[in-house]
Parts: structure tokens; sequence; C-alpha cells
């Protein structure tokens, strides 16, 4: 079933038709890691976000070019652009005694344990922002040439009211009013370098002590943090792309900056469509390490927190956030992940019932025509928007057929073969390619652990059979005590980690 694809465009504020500025191509590109820190589970939202976006648009057939940077410089404190301000992996190497490329490594490396922990998919390109200083340098003296950027004693800005003049547009993705930020003044120590309290640093002239430099043609210095993406993004999907994702918090000033950077250095914004994730809240509130409300990944699954009773597997987290649209809040309690747990594992258990179904070699039977329009109606859920959470309701509702059927509460003879087979590729299709789901009850997906199972359960169905209710019960007891249940019923037994 085709159903045309539908994205809410953060410039525009409405939804509108996917169209790819190639056919059957998408370039993707999504704001990455800051690596001065472990990554954040806000972070981790976002990203398990986009890989839901990035499946999904996998799985529709498009062949799909993912750019996920790294920024490993730039990034200063505060998020401004004096020349006082320290960069934030810098200050890590110094407050660590280590250089701070082994800063950028460690945490890219954690970084990546994580993505890999959730199951989400490796962009097709991370670049990092220090691999990237001869393009960033070029946009520079592009902007430089079309008028827009200045050079003060070795920085250089991003001249944002001689862009207002020529554009009109500065401030149309956040909805900032122009003229506000126009009438904005900060009193910062290079204030006077700019011509305008509104112009951002493209190029930061270094100070002696700064650790991370490059020469350039106009001092030994750093790119402007909002500078590398714009100059990545351009470099691997070209001048305009597709899609372009992020944060909320992301909104203003960064990628406001970046697209105000390409039109300044290219003549057009980057990409046709901007998708924005929403904040993850802890307990109704904002998370912040401050007051305490505050609670790691790491923390979320070992259950080494005061806000969770007990630790949650990477899969029931991944499941939790499928549970709210991306661009929604999304508030973590310890009840509304004990519930996640509890729906992951049901429709786990709906899919391995479903796997052994046969339905009947006639066609058109009466539950046929219910079945097929729960299918199809969570692919035109995913239509719009990706929206996960109407799409996984209409699985569940699913799933209350299949155990209806699993338990003769429904017949086998009210639905067609073809329904079945239909019902199980898609079913798992969802599970598996689209939400990213993995099964935890096999650390192997389900292959070498799953074949041993059902070599213990053929084991106990032949004693049971010899009336060896000795080896019956003792195979029973163990699979008891390692919280795996055995369910018996006319069509055979199968088995469920509790």
């Amino acid at each position: 079933m085709k159903v045309a694809l539908k994205l809410y465009n953060s410039l525009t504020r409405q939804k509108e038709d996917f169209t790819p500025v190639v056919e059957g191509r998408v370039g993707l590109y999504v704001c990455g890691p800051t690596v001065y820190s472990d990554v954040h589970l806000g972070n981790c939202r976002t990203f398990i976000s986009f890989d839901l976006i990035y499946r999904y648009l996998l799985y529709l057939g498009y062949k799909v070019r993912y750019v996920r940077n790294v920024t490993d410089v730039g990034h200063l404190e505060g998020d401004v652009d004096t020349h006082d301000a320290e960069d934030k992996i810098s200050k890590k190497a110094r407050l660590e005694q280590l250089e701070p490329m082994e800063i950028a490594q460690k945490y890219t490396n954690g970084f990546h344990e994580m993505m890999h922990l959730f199951n989400v998919l490796p962009p097709s390109i991370e670049p990092r922002a220090t691999g990237h200083i001869p393009e960033q340098i070029e946009m520079v003296e592009q902007i430089i040439a079309n008028g827009f950027g200045y050079e003060a004693n070795g920085s250089v800005y991003f001249d944002v009211p001689a862009f207002i003049e020529k554009y009109k547009n500065y401030g149309q993705l956040s909805g900032r009013v122009v003229d506000d930020l126009l009438q904005e003044t900060r009193d910062l120590k290079n204030q006077s370098e700019k011509r305008h309290p509104a112009d951002f640093a493209i190029w930061m002239k270094a100070s002696d002590e700064h650790i991370m430099k490059w020469n350039s043609p106009w001092s030994v210095g750093f790119p402007g943090w909002h500078l590398e993406c714009s100059a990545m993004s351009t470099k691997y999907l070209g001048e305009r792309f597709d899609i372009h994702g992020g944060g909320n918090d992301l909104k203003f000033p960064h990628h406001e900056n970046e697209i105000a950077q390409n039109i300044g250095a290219c003549g057009n914004t980057p990409a046709n469509y901007w998708l924005h994730t929403n904040m993850l809240l802890l307990n109704g509130k904002k998370m912040s390490k401050s007051d305490g409300n505050n609670i790691t990944p790491v923390e979320l699954i070992t259950g080494n927190s005061p806000h969770v009773s007990k630790g949650y597997s990477p899969m029931t987290v991944r499941f939790f956030t499928l549970q709210s649209h991306y661009s929604s809040q999304l508030d973590l309690t310890d009840e509304a992940l004990a519930a996640a747990e509890k729906g992951f594992r049901r429709l786990m258990e709906g899919n391995k019932a479903l796997q052994s179904f046969v339905g009947s070699k006639d066609g058109n039977k009466p539950l046929d025509a219910e079945i097929d329009a729960l299918i199809n109606g969570s692919f035109s859920e995913m239509a719009d928007d990706f929206n996960a959470p109407k799409a996984l309701a209409k699985l569940f509702e699913l799933v209350t057929i299949i155990n209806k059927l699993n338990d003769k509460h429904l017949s086998f003879d009210d639905v067609s073969n073809d329904c079945i087979e239909r019902l199980k590729n898609c079913f798992s299709d969802f599970i598996f390619k689209i939400f990213g789901l993995s099964d935890e009850s096999t650390n192997d997906g389900g292959g070498v652990v799953d074949g041993l199972m059902q070599l213990i359960l053929d084991i106990r169905s032949d004693a049971r059979t010899n009336k060896d209710w000795t080896t019956s019960d003792k195979i029973r007891n163990a699979l008891s005590s390692l919280k795996i249940v055995v369910k018996d019923n006319k069509e055979g037994s199968s088995w469920v980690k509790e």
C-alpha cells in the first residue's frame, strides 16, 4: 500500500507533501552531538526519533544519504562568540588533563555505544567539524564576497542587518520578530567589534591560550559553531537538499543562522523541509542537574536513580519514545516506563504467537477486511508525518485479534492464509524494520536462543506424551527459575520471558 508522505515543515509551519529534490533519493542532515560529555537522554530521544524517520524512508524504498555530524570544535561555553569564551571540548580537556582530541574521541565512542544500545542505525556519513576546516574557510570567503560578512580584528562576523535588508526572512524558522532581534543589545567584551549586536561570528580569532586553532586568511583561529553544519551539509548533500533535522532548542540561533549562512554563501536555503524534535521532560519538569531532576541513560537502564523503581531495558526505553510523536513533549516517569515495559512485552508476545498461525486456504474470509484495514491504517499514520504513536495503536488493535485467535476466541476459519501472511510480514516489518525494536528475550535477534528453546520445548513435549512427568516438571521449573514462562495450548507450547 502506497500513501503519499506528508511532513510538518517547521519553516512554513504546515504539513506539506514530501517531494524529494531527486526522485527516489533523500538527502537528510541531522545536527549531531557536541562530544565533550556523555550523551544525555534528551539527545537520545532526538536521535531515536530521527532513526525512526531514517528507517521509514528506507522502508519506503528511498535511497537515503543520512549525514549526522560530530561537533568537536567551535561550540563555546554559554553559546556566545566572545574571545574569552572557552571551547567546550578544550575546557573538558583542561579539566581532565587530556588532549582535546582525546576528549572528542572518548565521548564520540561513548555516543556510538549508546546509539548501538538503543538500536540506532549509523548514518551514511558522520563528518567531524575539525576534518572540514578548509570547507568552512571557503564558505566564509563566499559570505564575505557576497556582502554578508566582514572582518574585524582577525574575526569575521555575519552581517545580519545587511542580510535582512536583502532577504527579509531572518527569524522565519524560529518565529523571532526581526525588529526585536535588531534592537537586542548585549554587554559583551568584543561587542564593539561588531557592526550590530545581532551579528554573529563565523570565524573567531583565537587567544594565545586557546588550544584548538587553525591558520586562515584573517587570523589563527577557529570556525563558528553555526558555520560547521552549513559547510558539511553543503559538501555532502549539495546546496539544496531535502530534510534538515535537530532538536527544538537548535531552532535559534543555530538553525536560523545556518539558513542565513547558506543563503549568504550559496543564494538559497539549504533544506526544503525542517523537522524538529521536542523536549524530554522528567516527572513533568525540564531536566536539570542543579535541582536534581535529572537521569542519565545509564542510570535509567541500571535503575541507579531515585527517579525510577528499577532499571528499564534499552528496548523498553525505545518503545517508550514511540508513544509520543517526535514533535510533542514526552514526559518520562517511572509509571510510564513500567506501562511501556508491559506494552513492549505484549507486542513482542503477539508477534511470536502470530508467526505460527496458519489461516484458511479460501480467500475473502470475515476477518480479512478488518485486519487489512488496521494494517493499511498503520501505514497511513506513518505517512502522516511519521506518526508512530497512532501507528502503534493500530498494531495493538491487531494484537487483540492475534490473542483472540491464539486463545480460540476467534476462529482461523474466519481469516484467509493470504491475510495471515500479509499480517505476519507487515507486523514484523513494523516492529523490527520501522520501529527499530529488537527481541530482548534473545541476544542474537532470535536465532540460536529460539532454536535452543524450541528444542527444550520439544523434549518437554515428548516427556509429556510419554507421561514422564518428572522430566516435564523439571524442565518447566528450571525455565521458571530463569523467569521463562511456558504456555501450553492445543497447538503446542510457546515461551515468553517475564
